[in-house]
């Protein structure tokens, strides 16, 4: 249940004709009062002797006990509370006994017997006004200080009363929710979300390991978007507005939305924090400087290792380094996220999208980004858009399933860090993406996880049982626990081609093992593939699987938890659902 106080303003009359009209599209109604500060109030929606000028006098009356001078410049205010959409539909009782008990934590009437004057109208099934005079009946100002806070506090006790949906508590750091007549017009013109978030997932893409303003910019237009700035008379640019194209008023004229009204991360002065680095952190032509190390594969799947990389020495900072820096990781992560919704190949992309909406909440926080520590991070971020879209398949979908493996992970420790910090809201929306993290892992890693498995089958018996040795020497209380997973064939697989190319597979292994817990992993072979396949820097995918299996052939299931993990631990667990 959210309540929002709307900013207090001066007209009663043009309020109430808003609450009991049509509503801007036309989404209001049967408007009609479900309670009122005597319970007596007079109701222009259903009583047709009644006129909203009626109820505006009845309201206004304590502003006559003032002299002028003493009243109030803007005496309405105005609070609005909605449920949420898979919520029961509440009676108009029910809403009633919801409105009397938000003017009285607020301190608009707070039981005392001389209260505001106030009404609560409901237009929809889901949301009431309220409505009320800022003067008491005794010609006092109410002290509704604080009163969006004190309004969260009772919301939040009346969904337990209810058993409605309990909202985390927020921290003042989310983005503004589309209003009802924006989701309306959104149903109407058939459009998947309101404009607002559609805005805000598209410059939050355009944004995403962008290094300029002028790069910004371009990517916005490349996207459709129209654009509107606002240049000071010194000619600086100040600040940006966004509509879609087809995004119109009724007169026809483009709705555009400051980006600082999209997100509190997307007003101009914000996004030019990103592009603020060390001295030392790039070259002199603004690129940074490559990672030694990296396999010969150019493309998406060469940006996917890169990104992988980046993605695992975040995961190390986030669990060791000071807040600063690690809300700088969190936030970048989302540019990783945005970037690889972006150019993912189709199977993947309608989860990696609804991962990457739902982790643009878990990327802001009162703990203030240290910008530059997260600069590979926002350069893989890059080199995701700028190496262009994967095919699904062969490296480069190998490397997806690595990747979006890792952004898992990475995702866990945000909710694991936000919860630390009692950061509610932000660890529940890290931990929605992390569960679409792993549906579209699911969708990634059949195929190469198929191959890899094949691989191992075909290794001699020598070879297994050389490999099988070898986890038996580094792992001796997992071992057997390994050998009878799905994925052993594969890890074998890995753990030969880690031989071959010059590695030392007990030292990798020990390596991999150690530098994150494995107990509570219900496919602990899956989790090693990728970690020895990432740091002994082999193909995702090699040679002589690049033919990959048919999609009947792929085995299903994510090597992730199939539980959330509990607080500051990251679980790995099996890709497979048994």
């Amino acid at each position: 249940m959210i309540p929002r106080i709307h900013q207090q303003g001066s007209n009663t009359l043009g309020l109430l004709h808003y609450l009991y009209g049509k509503g801007t599209h036309e989404e209001h109604i049967d408007p009609h009062l479900v309670a009122s500060f005597d319970g007596m109030a007079p109701d222009p929606g259903r009583d047709p002797s009644v006129t909203k000028k009626d109820l505006q006098h009845l309201l206004d009356q304590p502003l006559s006990l003032l002299d002028t001078g003493q009243r109030p410049g803007k005496h309405v205010w105005h609070c609005s509370v909605r449920t949420a959409p898979d919520d029961p539909i509440l009676s108009d009782e029910q809403w009633g006994d919801i409105a009397r008990r938000m003017v009285a934590a607020t301190g608009i009437d707070p039981g005392d017997g001389a209260g505001c004057r106030w009404a609560a109208v409901r237009h929809a099934d889901d949301h009431i006004h309220i409505i009320a005079t800022l003067v008491r009946e005794d010609g006092r100002r109410p002290n509704h200080h604080r009163s969006g806070k004190r309004a969260q506090a009772e919301c939040r006790l009346i969904e337990k009363e209810l058993g409605l949906h309990q909202v985390a508590p927020g921290d003042g750091t989310a983005a503004k929710r589309a209003t009802s007549a924006e989701r309306h017009k959104a149903e109407r013109q058939g459009r998947e979300r309101p404009a607002r978030e559609e805005l805000r997932e598209t410059v939050r893409r355009a944004v995403a390991g962008a290094t300029s303003e002028e790069e910004f910019f371009d990517r916005l237009a490349a996207a459709g978007m129209l654009i509107r700035k606002r240049v000071a008379p010194s000619g600086d640019l100040l600040g940006y507005k966004v509509s879609l194209s087809d995004d119109r008023n009724k007169d026809g004229e483009p709705v555009f939305y400051p980006g600082s009204k999209l997100a509190p991360d997307l007003s101009l002065p914000r996004i030019r924090e990103r592009w603020t680095l060390p001295a030392d952190a790039a070259l002199a032509d603004g690129s940074y400087p490559e990672q030694p190390g990296l396999p010969d594969v150019t493309g998406p799947a060469f940006a996917r290792r890169r990104a992988t990389a980046a993605t695992w020495q975040a995961l190390l900072i986030i669990d060791h380094d000071d807040d600063g820096t690690a809300a700088a990781q969190i936030a970048a992560a989302g540019e990783i996220l945005d970037a690889l919704a972006k150019t993912s190949a189709a199977h993947t992309r309608a989860e990696l999208r609804e991962a990457a909406f739902a982790f643009e909440r878990a990327s802001r926080s009162h703990v203030r980004a240290v910008r530059g520590h997260d600069r590979a991070l926002r350069q893989a971020a890059r080199d995701l858009v700028h190496s262009g879209p994967a095919l699904g398949r062969g490296e480069d979908g190998a490397t997806t399933a690595m990747l979006i493996d890792m952004a898992f992970f990475l995702a866990t420790a945000a909710a694991n860090w936000h919860a630390k910090k009692h950061h509610s809201q932000q660890a529940a929306a890290a931990r929605q993406a992390a569960e679409h993290l792993r549906a579209a892992y699911q969708a990634a890693a059949g195929e190469p996880m198929a191959a890899l498995d094949q691989r191992g089958q075909r290794l001699a018996p020598r070879l297994r049982q050389r490999q099988a040795d070898l986890v038996r020497r580094v792992l001796p209380e997992l071992a057997e626990r390994i050998r009878a997973e799905d994925g052993w064939p594969a890890l074998a697989a890995t753990l030969d081609d880690a031989r071959k190319a010059g590695h030392d597979p007990a030292v990798l292994l020990a390596d991999a093992a150690r530098r994150r817990e494995l107990d509570t992993a219900t496919s602990i072979s899956d989790v090693l593939v990728w970690r020895l396949r990432r740091s002994a820097h082999l193909p995702a995918l090699p040679e002589s699987s690049h033919e990959a299996p048919t999609r009947g052939s792929r085995r299903q299931g994510p090597s992730v938890p199939t539980t959330p993990p509990t607080q500051g631990t990251v679980n790995h667990s099996n890709r497979r659902r048994r």
